[in-house]
């Protein structure tokens, strides 16, 4: 019986390009502050038309398995969690089984998951529960979690971004899964779709997508609480965890749920929270749910009670999704790279409380326990391959204007087929797939660009 199950290595690749929220505020006439204070945003990551969720998820890949020097062969099961669709069929797995063929690995389980933004998370768990299963064959699960938001112009767009992560799974981990700790809470909402498949862009209730998500978060909450209680003989409450990462649409809606899992605590248990908050708090606890997710005052209340607690529990962990904004099925595992960036250092024996929310709707809470690890699947050398500071200031800041004219060649690409692309990668690091072409027949062709400075055609997919 596999031991300890949990994430041993990760890597992120988000595109080297961006725009800046400020910039966009000003060039969209939106007020000062609308995206930066309101949103919480810094910055915008965005694929141009040599990248797409495909590209992202062979760069990641590849990186993952050359960094931590794994041979393709060990793979056993590679699952994808994506809700961006390139084929109502094909799945992005049978893309990246191109780095497997090559060194003759045919034999791997798993396809894509997809739901929103929770995508990601049932594909982790799928991984998670094949190597503690009796189907396990002792080799390594991966997970690709990759999405490119993108949304039509208007109040929603600045919450766009775009990244691929992948995690490779097996026991003995750093990053340990406490699978009988965890909630989940899933119901059938309208809040966020995407019924018409000729766009890219979402129907999107903006008002009750951010009602559904805190809800989902009371909901898992409860249930979290109420198994580590039966497991454990004793209360839960904030003080049992050292961090909470959550999946990031944008930052404020973060900063309110972690305030809305104190007003849990102190509903539940005033003696969890100090006398200062508990006065705070106490006007409000007469409130129904429904009343309490549109009472202002209590947002405010709440938030000025969490903010010294937010400071050290969760904002270490909101680097990225700030930096590069909603990678729908990726947000909530960058926010946990941010997480290992920042503090890999001192997360020995820590505890990592992770809610991962979808659309539609799903989510979950679970927990991971923290131990160092050993070489090469360390906290040091996960944030070193990582190397997460570099690539944001590696990247290169495209003018709003610039920007928008990339997501009309985008609109007008999305679903076409007899297209070559300018094949132009001068900014992408070596190393880094990019689409070449799509054919009459709306097959995708992938290069990589050469690790040297001579040109070489890369490794082309479909054996083109």
């Amino acid at each position: 019986m596999a031991k300890n199950v949990g994430i041993l290595a990760m890597d992120i690749y988000f595109p080297p390009t961006c725009v800046q929220q400020e910039a966009m505020e000003a060039h969209d006439g939106a007020s000062k502050g609308k995206y930066t204070i309101g949103l919480g945003q810094d910055c915008m990551g965005f694929c141009t038309e040599v990248e797409d969720v495909i590209s992202m998820s062979l760069t990641v890949v590849s990186s993952l398995l050359e960094k931590y020097g794994i041979d393709a062969k060990q793979i056993g099961r590679l699952e994808v969690g994506s809700e961006t669709v390139i084929d109502k069929s094909k799945s992005i797995k049978t893309f990246l089984m191109q780095i497997f063929e090559a060194s003759g690995n045919t034999d791997i389980e798993g396809v894509d998951s997809t739901n929103a933004c929770y995508g990601g998370t049932a594909a982790l768990f799928n991984c998670v529960n094949w190597v503690e299963s009796s189907s396990w064959d002792g080799r390594y699960g991966l997970v690709v979690s990759t999405d490119s938001a993108v949304y039509a112009e208007g109040p929603a767009r600045p919450t766009g971004g775009a990244a691929a992560i992948a995690m490779l799974i097996g026991p003995d981990a750093p990053l340990v899964f406490e699978s009988k700790f965890r909630g989940s809470h899933m119901s059938h909402v309208y809040d966020f779709y995407k019924p018409n498949l000729a766009s890219e862009y979402p129907v999107v209730d903006g008002k009750l997508s951010q009602t559904c998500y805190l809800m989902a978060l009371d909901s898992c909450y409860k249930h979290f609480c109420h198994k580590y209680e039966k497991l454990e003989g004793k209360q839960f409450s904030l003080s049992d965890a050292d961090y909470i990462v959550f999946h990031s649409p944008y930052n404020k809606l973060v900063q309110k749920s972690f305030s809305r899992l104190m007003f849990n605590d102190f509903l539940r248990n005033a003696s969890s929270v100090d006398e200062a908050a508990k006065e705070k708090l106490a006007p409000f606890s007469s409130l129904s749910s429904d009343e309490s997710y549109q009472s202002r005052d209590l947002e405010k209340a709440s938030q000025q009670v969490a903010k010294p607690l937010y400071d050290a529990m969760v904002q270490p962990s909101t680097l990225i999704p700030k930096q590069v904004g909603n990678m729908y099925t990726a947000s909530l595992y960058a926010a946990f790279a941010s997480l290992i960036h920042n503090k890999h250092t001192s997360l020995g024996g820590n505890r990592v409380i992770l809610f991962s929310y979808g659309s539609g709707l799903t989510a979950t809470m679970f927990s991971l326990k923290i131990n160092d690890g050993q070489y090469p699947f360390c906290l040091s050398n996960i944030a070193a391959i990582m190397n997460v500071d570099k690539k944001l200031k590696s990247r290169h800041e495209f003018l709003p204007e610039k920007f928008v004219e990339t997501m009309k060649l985008m609109e007008h690409r999305y679903g076409a087929k007899d297209f070559v692309t300018s094949k132009d990668c001068s900014l992408l690091a070596p190393g880094t797939y990019y689409l070449t072409e799509v054919d009459s027949m709306y097959r995708r062709f992938y290069a990589k660009k050469a690790k040297d400075s001579h040109y070489e055609n890369g490794t082309v997919a479909n054996g083109h």
